[in-house]
């Protein structure tokens, strides 16, 4: 059980840490997935040895049903909102995902073009004076 109790209590260090450092250095990439990131990269160095983190692992996926639970008492609790509106509210979120990834897609392809005439047009500013004399 202690042994368990400071592996688990370790994973969260590790994942405190992640975090904090992608803040610290305004990284693009989640906290979370760099700490999964350097958990692997140490199990497949064989610098931890599985056996140092089997029972942290296998508790935190014991548990994993407990971060689902609050969707689970809301899809009871509201259950006839689900009943009589399911096939509204899923068409919607759809449609919602749908606009998000086409709106980010839009305005990413936007800001290359711009990004893109920018460079053309410093690269043009730099070689001009050059062609003159």
């Amino acid at each position: 059980m202690l042994q368990t109790l400071v592996q688990v209590s370790l994973f969260c260090l590790l994942a405190v840490i992640c975090v904090q450092a992608e803040q610290y250095f305004n990284l693009p990439i989640p906290g979370s997935v760099i700490g999964l990131a350097i958990v692997l990269l140490l199990l497949l160095t064989k610098t931890i040895p599985e056996h140092r983190v089997s029972l942290g692992s296998a508790w935190l996926i014991a548990e994993l049903l407990l971060f689902f639970i609050p969707p689970v008492v809301s899809v009871i609790k509201y259950q006839s909102l689900f009943e009589n509106y399911g096939v509204q509210l899923i068409v919607m979120l759809v449609l919602g995902t749908v606009f998000v990834l086409v709106g980010t897609g839009f305005v990413v392809d936007r800001v290359f073009r711009f990004e893109r005439r920018m460079n053309r047009q410093r690269a043009q500013a730099l070689l001009a004076p050059g062609m003159e004399g």
